[in-house]
Order: C-alpha cells, then sequence, then structure tokens
C-alpha cells in the first residue's frame, strides 16, 4: 500500500527536505502540499527538485479536497492546531512537526482523534538522538530528583520553549521526585529569572535562551551533592536528522487511534 501524503509548511526548512524524501520513498507519494507563498507552483519545483505534478495549495483547506491519508505539519505554531483539527475532520491521521502546543490544545486535540477514530502523532523533535535525549534523562529522572532544561534557539524563534524542551519538561515532571531547590513562589528578587515552570505534578524549570549561532539545543541539569549530570542534544544546520524519524511516525500514524506524544512512543 502506498501511503498518500498531504504535507503543510512544504517550502520551509524541514518541509522542503521532506518533499524530497518522500519522492524518494517507495511506499510514500505526495499528493497535496500547503504554502502560502508558493500556491500555485509545482511543489517539487518549489522545493528546488524537479517538478512533481503537485500543485501547492495556499490553504490546508484546499489541499485536503485531494484524497490522502497522512496529513503532515511543519507551519506555524499559531496555525498548527486548527490543521490538525481540520485534518482529523477530513478523516486524516496527522504528523504534528510543529512546536508551539499547550497540554489544553493536546487535550483538545486527543479528544478530536478520538471522535474521529484517527491516528496523531506530536513530537517536539522528530531526531532519533533527540528521542534518545529524552530516554536517558527519564532514567536519570528516576535517580536525581532536582533538574532543570535549559533550551537553545536561533534568535528568531518565536516559540518559548521549543518543542523539545517543553515535551521533555512535561515527560520528566510526571516522573521526578521533589528538588532541593527553594520553590519559585518563595523567592525574592526577579522570580522571573528562575524560568518557566512546566507540567506536573512536579513541575520542572525551563530557561529558554534565544540567540545567534544556535539553531535547536537542549539539555537536561541534573544536580546532586558534589556532582552533576549534563544530558545535551545539538541539532546541526541540516533538517535531515528530522526526516527519517517524520516518515516513521507518518508510517505508524495510520495503524493507532488517538494522540500519542512523542517519537519514543513510536519506537
Amino acid at each position: 500500500m502506498t501511503l498518500r501524503i498531504t504535507l503543510a509548511g512544504s517550502t520551509g526548512w524541514v518541509g522542503k527536505a521532506l518533499v524530497a524524501a518522500i519522492a524518494k520513498a517507495e511506499d510514500m507519494t505526495l499528493v497535496a502540499a500547503v504554502a502560502r507563498s508558493a500556491a500555485g507552483r509545482d511543489a517539487g519545483e518549489a522545493a528546488g527538485l524537479p517538478a512533481l505534478g503537485v500543485t501547492v495549495s495556499a490553504t490546508l483547506e484546499e489541499a485536503l479536497a485531494v484524497p490522502s491519508d497522512v496529513v503532515i505539519d511543519y507551519t506555524k505554531p499559531e496555525a498548527v492546531k486548527a490543521h490538525t483539527l481540520l485534518a482529523l475532520k477530513a478523516g486524516r491521521a496527522v504528523v504534528i512537526g510543529t512546536s508551539g502546543l499547550g497540554a489544553d490544545d493536546f487535550a483538545e486535540i486527543e479528544s478530536a482523534a478520538a471522535v474521529a477514530g484517527k491516528g496523531v502523532l506530536a513530537a517536539g523533535n522528530f531526531s532519533i538522538t533527540a528521542t534518545l535525549l529524552k530516554r536517558f534523562a527519564l532514567e536519570a529522572a528516576r535517580y536525581v530528583p532536582d533538574v532543570e532544561i535549559i533550551d537553545y534557539a536561533s534568535a528568531g524563534k518565536s516559540d518559548t520553549p521549543s518543542g523539545t524542551g517543553r515535551e521533555l519538561a512535561e515527560t520528566l515532571a510526571g516522573v521526578r521526585q521533589q528538588g532541593t531547590a527553594k520553590p519559585v513562589a518563595e523567592l525574592g528578587g526577579i522570580p522571573a529569572t528562575r524560568g518557566g515552570s512546566v507540567g506536573g505534578p512536579i513541575p520542572v524549570q525551563v530557561h529558554s535562551v534565544r540567540m545567534p549561532s544556535f539553531v535547536l539545543s537542549c539539555e537536561a541539569v541534573f544536580g546532586a551533592p558534589d556532582e552533576r549530570l549534563v544530558i545535551r542534544h545539538d541539532a546541526g544546520s541540516s533538517a535531515a536528522p528530522y526526516v527519517a524519524g517524520t516518515l516513521f511516525a507518518a508510517r505508524k500514524a495510520v495503524e493507532f487511534t488517538g494522540l500519542k506524544r512523542g517519537l519514543d512512543t513510536l519506537l
């Protein structure tokens, strides 16, 4: 069976790499693409490739007129929730590669996925090595209760924390024990400098750094008396690390119903 893919954000950093990868995949075909800036153009040519015979649509609603199995979304934080709900309503499984969604957003998406009988896979990072960061950090959190996250990205990234940092914090908050740091509510000075509290029941403090020279990096810092453990992932300038994980998720998204968060849930 050939998996029919609708790709939203087809001219973006990861989107262009996905167009090329889907074109080469033997078990997938790109049937529709979305990119407002390239509407009306061939999706292959818009991504710097030979023509694929797929015309780029200006909106996902237009693209969904073409039958498909999975919608992959690499657009913008302000658009991804509406895209996901629209795709589910149209009977598509969804892979979310766009960050910026919160717990309430995911709760709504989970309900919609159940009603639609379709699968949604959302991951803060589709890189295999970033997924290993999460797995190793989860193991460390079972033994070391004091943990904080530092999330690095380029100066132009609009959402904080990154999807990688947010997903990691929410996951760690569900398994960690109470740390020894003074609660933020008891601090003087400028409490905001302690970062944002993410997740529960025991939140994790996340600190976001935004400046030139970073692409995406994330580190979990664990502290114990007289010792410290840092587990860190650094992304390079290429989108290649995210492509294989995204296509893997697209293949799996048609096999389950409901919401799964994190590529590790499929490994």
